[in-house]
């Protein structure tokens, strides 16, 4: 865990959107639980841009980890029950949006489950001091510690900046053609407007277009001890 304390800055800083989500409102009975995969290639059939595009990828579909007494599955062979209010998401340069916009309307097929896509909206990031992903792609027997070191350096490589607190969770495995691939929960926090974008914008490790290293703004753990 990495854990530094140090003052609280903020400066007024306009966000750039170069770089943003767009999200789609879906129709569909169920997913497998271990969909990216599937999601990945059905998005690149409608969009044969999508896979040589660097900066495009695809958000996993998520629903609830729990609620009204129904728990999100964890077996590999589950499947998920979006509600009306799930939302597909992608990862797109701004100049990309138009083409984009040619999915709304269309039904994917995703591991032979139908998945209609409705109206289109769009997500400008924002400034976000907390950071987390639900996917990094680790090395199958990369301890923790390594893991997080390894951030740091990416990190540091991205934005040019020294992490101070970050935190990585529980792993999984996604399939792949290539055979499983395992990943990490991670939290980035105390992150300064610029580099907090760039990561948002650029990511962090490979996988992004089956939906691996993508950061999201996270509530914020100010009052969170490293001991809780």
């Amino acid at each position: 865990m990495f854990w530094q304390e140090d003052e609280d800055k903020t400066l007024p800083f306009q966000a750039p959107d170069n770089v943003l989500d767009v999200s789609f409102a879906i129709r569909c009975k169920r997913l497998p639980l271990d969909h990216h995969w599937a999601l990945y290639q059905a998005i690149v059939k409608a969009l044969p841009w999508f896979d040589e595009d660097v900066v495009s990828g695809v958000h996993s579909i998520h629903v609830a980890e729990s609620g009204n007494g129904w728990l999100r599955p964890e077996d590999d062979d589950a499947y998920l029950i979006p509600s009306r209010r799930t939302r597909l998401n992608l990862r797109i340069p701004k100049r990309r949006i138009e083409p984009v916009k040619v999915l709304s309307g269309q039904c994917l097929s995703v591991a032979y489950q139908a998945l209609q896509l409705g109206d289109m909206k769009e997500k400008p990031f924002t400034n976000a001091a907390v950071l987390f992903a639900r996917y990094v792609i680790s090395a199958e027997a990369e301890s923790e510690e390594d893991f997080l070191q390894r951030m740091a350096r990416e990190i540091r490589e991205l934005t040019d900046v020294k992490v101070k607190k970050m935190m990585c969770g529980k792993s999984s495995t996604l399939s792949t053609p290539a055979g499983p691939v395992v990943t990490r929960h991670l939290m980035i926090a105390d992150l300064e407007n610029e580099p907090s974008i760039r990561l948002q914008q650029y990511g962090l490790g490979a996988g992004r277009k089956f939906g691996c290293g993508l950061l999201l703004p996270h509530k914020s753990i100010k009052t969170l001890k490293p001991t809780e």
